[in-house]
């Protein structure tokens, strides 16, 4: 079997294969391009009243003052997802289990701003393991793979058909100069 026909069939069901799990990948990865750009994906930094300076409250008075934010879900240090430090801002961003962010200053420990943050569910989805945890490296690694292949076939199959037209020009060209 020649190369081109090949690729071309290689082309033609991959593409059929992994449109759905390509389908997420892409739009998800698409919304976290815009994470920074679209409030609803992720809360806006705030800023506090100092940046680029040492924190001059302690770290359990910033959770304190996160912890009274009870949609936010955390009263212990366990529910945090993780507590994000940002001194060039002067915040600190405390994300709970339930995708809550709470946004503390930290020279006043004053909470500055409390948001749901979708960005890390979305994340989940993009690389499949929002879904199960086998989906990531079973499913989403190998429609990654398969997706490259496809541009590679693309490419060549492209390169190949425009070559082509370019010989056949230019054989036609050479013919016309010939009979005159």
């Amino acid at each position: 079997m020649k190369a081109q026909v090949l690729f071309r069939k290689l082309h033609y069901w991959g593409a059929f294969i992994i449109a759905v799990p390509l389908v997420i990948i892409i739009g998800a990865g698409i919304l976290l391009m815009l994470k920074k750009e679209i409030e609803w994906i992720q809360p806006p930094n705030q800023y506090g009243i100092e940046r680029n300076a040492v924190p001059m409250a302690s770290m359990q008075a910033l959770f304190d003052a996160a912890a009274t934010v009870k949609k936010a879900g955390f009263t212990d240090w366990n529910q945090l997802e993780r507590a994000d430090l940002k001194p060039g801002k002067g915040i600190i961003k405390f994300v709970s289990s339930t995708n809550w962010e709470v946004q503390v200053d930290t020279h006043t420990a004053k909470v500055l701003h409390v948001a749901q943050r979708r960005s890390d569910v979305i994340e989940s989805i993009h690389d499949g393991s929002w879904f199960a945890d086998w989906m990531k490296l079973g499913l989403f690694l190998p429609v990654g793979i398969a997706f490259f292949i496809l541009w590679l076939t693309g490419v060549y199959l492209f390169v190949l058909t425009e070559y082509k037209k370019f010989m056949k020009r230019k054989k036609g060209s050479h013919s016309k100069g010939k009979k005159s």
